[in-house]
């Protein structure tokens, strides 16, 4: 989004917080030049009913104060169809980003929606093959995205020498992941981890989401550091000396593409991941990742790349597979099919100075 905001003026559209007492009202803050993030703020309680009619009027207001031209609708989730289907956007972009009916409490009707927007979508995004190949024959203009990276900012950590604080505090070999930790984290893998391997230090950064935090494995050798920004990403995989994907396999991952694999990769750090089949089909067969299919399996792997990781010859292979795998490269060839879409009928012009909004 800010590489679009770069082309015309982007409104992304928050989750409702419910903390207001009567009126709703929309938050709008600008966070860069051409990028505002907008917040609703709705009154607790609100039924589902109630919420998508007063988002509706929020949006109604939003509309009614700016002079937009040409807008573009870009859809993160299909719950915001609810209330925006009745707009009339130039263009409907689907950014699929996951199946996020599998994940839990999920809405019941998200899959209707979903129906619902694929109906109307001009164009529709997948982010990674799996997804893609399970889409593809719900829309006759669909393509896949998989996983891009901001390559300077991750490869900062090859020549960061100074790890912050709270991890440098933490002496041995360090294993770690970064990501939200919630029902797809396999919580098991890692207590057993910490357990067979008491020399190692597993990091663990991100925030507990939709799982009890009591459940969560305690071990002196794991390491919960609590939600980083991703400013501060690099530094703390500058100290690893494994990354990890520890992910369990079930509805909610079948289909899932992690950024963190590039971004691990990026960095230099060598990496261990469940059998994602994202993850296999292409980094594990091209020799960049290794798969751990059960426990054993998954501290073999970390054994083999605790003495692989100066390995010249994977650190080129992994550069010469990242070469291409840009936010810039995947922003000018979803940019080049949206305005494609409208060839034939007025074309969506991304400039500024028609106030575009998306």
């Amino acid at each position: 989004m800010t590489r679009f905001a770069q082309k015309g003026n982007v409104y992304f559209l928050e989750e409702p917080l419910f903390d207001v007492l009567e009126t709703p009202y929309l938050q709008i803050e600008k966070k860069l030049p051409g990028l505002w993030v907008c917040v609703p703020h709705l009154p607790a309680g609100c039924s589902q009913e109630k919420t998508a009619e007063q988002l509706k009027t929020l949006l109604q207001s939003f509309f009614e104060v700016r002079n937009c031209a040409n807008f573009i609708f870009w859809y993160y989730t299909p719950v915001a169809f609810e209330f925006s289907r009745s707009f009339k956007p130039d263009l409907i972009v689907y950014d699929c980003m996951d199946e996020l009916s599998a994940f839990k409490f999920a809405p019941p009707r998200i899959k209707f929606m979903e129906q619902q927007l694929l109906a109307k979508a001009d164009i529709v995004f997948t982010g990674g093959v799996s997804l893609y190949e399970a889409k593809k024959s719900s829309h006759d203009n669909i393509y896949p995205f998989p996983s891009s990276i901001d390559k300077s900012h991750f490869q900062a950590a090859r020549n960061l020498v100074t790890e912050p604080k709270d991890q440098a505090a933490i002496s041995g070999v360090k294993l770690g992941f970064y990501g939200v930790i919630d029902e797809r984290f396999d919580q098991q893998l890692i207590r057993e981890l910490a357990a067979r391997r008491p020399d190692w230090h597993l990091i663990l950064i991100g925030p507990v989401v939709k799982i009890d935090p009591a459940q969560l494995p305690v071990a002196d050798n794991i390491h919960y550091l609590g939600c980083k920004t991703y400013q501060e990403l690099p530094s703390y995989l500058s100290g690893w000396d494994v990354a990890m994907i520890p992910f369990l396999l079930n509805e909610s991952t079948r289909f899932i593409s992690p950024t963190k694999t590039p971004e691990y990769l990026a960095a230099g750090k060598p990496v261990v991941s469940s059998a994602i089949r994202d993850v296999v089909f292409p980094y594990a067969k091209l020799g960049l990742v290794s798969i751990g299919h059960d426990t054993e399996s998954f501290i073999s792997a970390i054994e083999h790349e605790l003495t692989n990781r100066t390995n010249e010859k994977w650190l080129l292979a992994v550069d010469d597979y990242l070469s291409d795998k840009s936010w810039e490269n995947t922003f000018d060839a979803m940019q080049r099919l949206m305005v494609s879409v409208k060839k034939l009928e007025t074309s969506v012009v991304l400039t500024r100075e028609l106030k575009t909004a998306s």
